[in-house]
């Protein structure tokens, strides 16, 4: 059995189904279930046995521990994690409880855990902790992308706060030699995405007649990872990654955040004509910049190609198309997590 933290979030999610997909290992999974974790998101796993789900806090150090000695994992994937920018720059205080104390604490827990196990399963047991480029702070035009050895510079809350807890993980391997593995992924986007980020953001405004709020110029790079792809790699670094090493994962899809915005239009034209015809670009409104925005990212993802054999099976263009028509395939979905709590966050940062 393995055992997942947020897993009903957007990529935790995403992976608890990619992995019953692909293998018959059981996955106990724990969450928190803030605003964006969503049960709604596994109902395909509802009556499956292979699946254990508990509403819980990883801070709750009680509550792992003894979840830890009942279900008597071979490993941890630590999604769990406050992970929206705007969030943060509003409201730091969360993402410091969560990202930092929280991952602390189950650091804590594992430890204990892991130096109870017997000497076979010490060696096999392994500690994944999933954290994102942002960490890196902001790339200029034409410089290299992000490599497992660019130094941290984080520029929000966010970013900061999981810097944090990636150094925190380091200091538990290195310290008390906890078997951990590090990822760093690009932006990534799919099914279950909740609609505060760009794309979903973009589709579901789009279909509701409302404006597209595209930040300043809109002309800050991203590198796009379709959320399967992610799932794949994390499944090859937890089976042949090396202990105490970091690997980035990336889409090798730069694209601004307008262009991005475009081929969301001009794809709902394609597959959801508006009523009234015209095109869904003409709801495109520029916003004030945010703070500390940074302009661009990008992943180099040569060494987890090099050392574990892994690269991304979507384009950008077969993935984005996946996407929109997964959103169209479930508004109810989409209705379902719009409720008053997000609708007042969506008007207060963009109206």
């Amino acid at each position: 059995m393995i055992f997942v933290t947020g897993g009903a979030g957007f990529i935790g999610s995403n992976f608890v189904l990619d992995w019953l997909a692909q293998t018959n290992e059981p996955v106990f999974n724990l969450d928190k279930l803030t605003y964006a974790g969503n049960l709604a998101n596994l109902q395909a796993l509802q009556g499956d046995g292979r699946h254990i789900f508990v509403q819980g806090d990883i801070g709750d150090t009680a509550l792992v521990a003894r979840l830890l000695a009942e279900h008597r994992p071979r490993a941890i994937v630590n999604f769990a994690a406050e992970s929206h920018v705007d969030r943060s720059i509003h409201g730091a205080e969360d993402f410091i409880a969560t990202n930092i104390v929280g991952t602390y604490r189950l650091l804590e827990s594992a430890r204990a855990y892991w130096s109870a196990l017997d000497a076979d399963a010490r060696a096999a047991f392994r500690f994944l902790h999933v954290s994102t480029d942002e960490v890196y702070g902001s790339l200029a035009p034409g410089a290299a992308a992000f490599t497992e050895e660019h130094v941290y510079e984080p520029n929000s809350p966010y970013s900061a706060s999981k810097a944090a807890s990636d150094h925190l993980v380091r200091a538990w391997h290195h310290t008390h030699g906890l078997p951990v593995l590090t990822t760093n992924c690009s932006n990534n986007y799919g099914p279950f995405h909740f609609p505060e980020k760009l794309i979903p953001l973009m589709i579901v405004n789009a279909l509701a007649g409302k404006a597209l709020p595209v930040y300043g110029d809109g002309q800050q790079v991203r590198d796009w990872l379709y959320v399967t792809d992610h799932c794949s790699a994390i499944r090859r670094v937890l089976d042949a990654g090396t202990v105490g090493e970091t690997y980035n994962v990336g889409g090798w899809n730069e694209k601004t955040n307008l262009s991005i915005v475009h081929t969301v239009c001009d794809l709902l034209d394609e597959l959801a004509p508006r009523a009234g015809g015209g095109s869904y670009r003409e709801q495109i409104t520029h916003v004030k910049d945010r703070p500390g925005h940074d302009r661009r990212y990008a992943i180099d993802a040569r060494k987890i190609e090099r050392e574990l054999g892994w690269k991304p099976a979507e384009t950008f263009e077969t993935g984005i198309r996946k996407t929109i028509a997964w959103y169209l395939a479930n508004a109810e979905w989409t209705r379902d997590v719009q409720s008053g709590a997000y609708r007042d966050w969506v008007a207060a940062q963009y109206e």
